[in-house]
């Protein structure tokens, strides 16, 4: 007996000593999209004046230099319900992961039980019938898990590594809160801008009608003309209520996303009446800056480690686990609860192992197969985030180009309507002329407002594609 207990002794000691922790350490693949070097360096897009490869500062929308732009992008920040539902998420995320590191620690249980019983006297070897008696038991048991193949090593890498993407799912919403506030806002000031330039032209036809109607009755001039001049101005006309819904639906997105109803928002008199401009060149950085940047990047990495591990806790489940616990209490007649004779305790391990069979060694495949689409998803992000942000910037480059070309165009038109007006009211060229004149000049300043319009949009894509605006960002009211 004492040589049995010896060798079991040194069995348990020697497998404790080989300890081990079986699957993969991770780490970023090599094969992986993130290590090419094409996806680290300059973008191709950063050839114009327009962005430079100056670091993206954490605020972006700073660079505006608008306080009312900056005041409402803090609000969205602190009240925005999708942040809330974040932030709730990764709470959640977090205590799973206390619960996992848990399970490394030694567990405790506390029983205590009174019951007035007749026990079965054969269950003792004792053919008397046994007397009713009053039964107590009560007692502590501890049980401690060895991490004999590391399978709880790698069920913490995992959910850590969760609870890393979870933190990633939380900055990924700011950036997307803290972009969209800011398009709401550029798509208020800027159907505010074409309802007054539509505004203005529309004047502007107005006062070309009167003077059609004065010509007409003076006799110098066609009853058509009065007609035509009329037609155009209840055309303008026509476009203003558009401009004013767009208004409206700007201010009332805003208002969800920082937190408030739209009755809220109206109160605090929210008036833009020109997009906010850049006074420098859009700081955009590298390749390898954005990815490192992006919280949708970091978050498909760490679903890769996560994965990862996975792998080595479905391995592990191949193998025996060793279970020590130990126990102490007092069972016995109640009266007699406390003294000696009721006392007993107990130490030792249990071994455990299910036998591997194919279901066993499929899970492992099916852990690997898991990694494998969790690779794929890492690099899908990494190029999408390299295409979005490559998108970005050829359409902000192209938008410019044409901006330019319609203010010059807007220009060249006003000009041109101006001495068409001077002409026709000194009567040297027909009316027509004159109108047709002021309908170019008016569709230019729509299309050229339209255009700066487009043209703040752009700046929010390209700023969204950067994945800035998580950094620094205010606690988030729960």
């Amino acid at each position: 007996m004492r040589l049995l207990q010896t060798t079991l002794s040194l069995a348990l000691v020697g497998a404790l000593a080989a300890c081990t922790t079986v699957g993969p350490d991770y780490k970023v693949p090599d094969k992986a999209a993130i290590k090419d070097p094409s996806a680290n360096g300059q973008f191709i897009g950063t050839q114009g004046k327009a962005v430079s490869q100056a670091p993206l500062p954490a605020g972006w929308w700073k660079l505006y230099k608008d306080p009312v732009l900056d005041g409402l992008v803090q609000q969205a920040l602190t009240a925005n319900t999708n942040l809330r539902i974040a932030s709730a998420n990764l709470r959640r995320t977090m205590a799973v992961m206390a619960e996992v590191d848990a399970e490394r620690n030694v567990h405790a249980s506390v029983a205590v039980g009174a019951q007035r019983a007749q026990l079965s006297g054969e269950a003792f070897l004792v053919e008397e019938r046994l007397p009713v008696a009053n039964l107590g038991d009560g007692g502590i048991n501890l049980a401690y898990q060895v991490d004999l193949f590391g399978k709880l090593a790698r069920g913490e890498e995992a959910a850590h590594a969760g609870a890393e993407a979870s933190l990633a799912a939380v900055d990924l919403a700011r950036v997307t809160v803290a972009a969209e506030t800011v398009r709401a806002y550029v798509q208020s000031c800027s159907a505010n801008r074409e309802l007054q330039v539509a505004q203005h032209v529309l004047d502007l036809q107005n006062r070309s009608v009167d003077v059609a109607r004065r010509l007409s009755d003076a006799g110098r001039g066609r009853i058509t003309d009065v007609a035509r001049a009329q037609s155009q101005a209840d055309s303008l006309r026509a476009n203003l209520p558009h401009f004013q819904a767009e208004q409206d639906a700007a201010l009332f997105r805003l208002a969800v996303l920082v937190g408030k109803t739209p009755q809220q928002l109206r109160a605090a008199k929210l008036d833009c009446r020109k997009e906010p401009e850049l006074a420098q060149p859009i700081p955009v950085g590298d390749g390898a800056a954005l990815l490192k940047r992006r919280p949708d990047v970091r978050a498909a990495e760490r679903q890769l480690a996560a994965a990862t591990a996975k792998i080595g806790v479905a391995t592990a489940d191949l193998y025996p686990s060793i279970i020590i616990g130990a126990s102490a209490g007092y069972t016995g007649v109640l009266d007699h609860i406390g003294e000696g004779r009721t006392q007993r305790w107990g130490i030792g391990p249990l071994i455990s192992w299910t036998i591997p069979d194919s279901g066993s060694r499929a899970r492992v495949k099916a852990a690997e197969a898991d990694t494998d689409a969790a690779l794929a998803y890492f690099d899908g992000v990494v190029l999408n985030a390299l295409r979005e942000t490559e998108t970005a910037l050829s359409f902000y480059a192209k938008e410019l180009d044409r901006n330019d070309a319609l203010r010059a165009a807007r220009d060249s038109a006003r000009e041109v309507a101006q001495q068409n007006r001077r002409l026709y009211q000194a009567g040297r060229s027909p009316y027509l002329s004159s109108l047709d004149a002021d309908r170019t000049l008016a569709s230019n300043e729509a299309a050229l407002a339209a255009s700066d319009g487009q043209l703040a949009n752009d700046q929010v894509n390209l700023f969204l594609a950067l994945g800035g605006g998580w950094e620094n960002a205010p606690a988030i009211a729960k």
